[in-house]
């Protein structure tokens, strides 16, 4: 059996955090809990407290300021390496990844090291974005291929199954990437290192409640950090 664990960085997630653990918890799948959380100023953190009294499997990290997507995830990487963890579950808290893709994630696990839930690889499955957002997105993505060669339709896609052997093998004190360019990163070093990659299909649902992490530099990192992994891959820098 592998350890597993579901790593759920959190800031400003009150309203979520407690649903999205218990639906993870009703799968009667054997996994931990790792949330992250950038000391959000809505006491996110106390919630999950809370939650840890009465289930032993939830574990917390409180960082002492909003630090940023890709420094909960290298801490929350790092956290499942120290405690030998086998398989890394990424997941939003926001409640737009479906918790009931985790079993297919994991069955997929055992023959590939990076199984991505992919919005883009069976035409677009995305409900209730705005158009702008949207094309935002799917181009984006375009625009990563093209430019990494990688073969992955939804590079920016938080929505994730790791190998543990996969992040042994990155440097994560090098990966300085924030946002969507995080997740574009991480693909990369796992695709020029020879890692078997798998994408399937899910169906994202834009939040319902609390406010989207979206930001003009989030989009901005992203945009300059694809050139930059293309010439990595050029001068085989990685």
């Amino acid at each position: 059996m592998s350890k597993i664990l579901v790593i759920i960085p959190t800031y400003n997630e009150s309203q979520n955090i407690g649903n999205l653990i218990n639906v993870i918890d009703s799968l009667d799948i054997d996994l931990d809990f790792l949330i992250i959380d950038d000391n959000s100023p809505d006491r996110t953190y106390d919630i999950v407290k809370k939650i840890m009294k009465e289930n032993s499997r939830v574990n917390l990290i409180v960082q002492d300021k909003k630090a940023g997507l890709g420094t909960a995830y290298k801490k929350g990487f790092n956290w499942a390496i120290v405690n030998d963890y086998d398989k890394i579950i990424q997941i939003d808290a926001d409640m737009s990844h479906d918790p009931n893709s985790i079993p297919q994630l994991i069955k997929e696990s055992q023959h590939n090291d990076l199984i991505i839930g992919s919005r883009y690889i069976k035409g677009v499955n995305v409900v209730n974005w705005p158009m702008s957002r949207l094309l935002l997105s799917y181009f984006a993505n375009i625009y990563v291929k093209i430019l990494t060669w990688m073969p992955v339709n939804d590079s920016t896609s938080g929505y994730k199954c790791i190998s543990i052997e996969v992040l042994k093998s990155i440097d994560l004190s090098k990966v300085q990437s924030q946002g969507y360019s995080f997740q574009i990163e991480i693909n990369f070093l796992a695709y020029v290192k020879g890692f078997k990659i798998k994408e399937i299909p899910i169906i994202f649902h834009d939040r319902t409640v609390g406010e989207s992490k979206m930001s003009k530099s989030i989009i901005l990192e992203a945009i300059f950090m694809v050139p930059r992994l293309a010439l990595k891959r050029f001068f085989r820098r990685w």
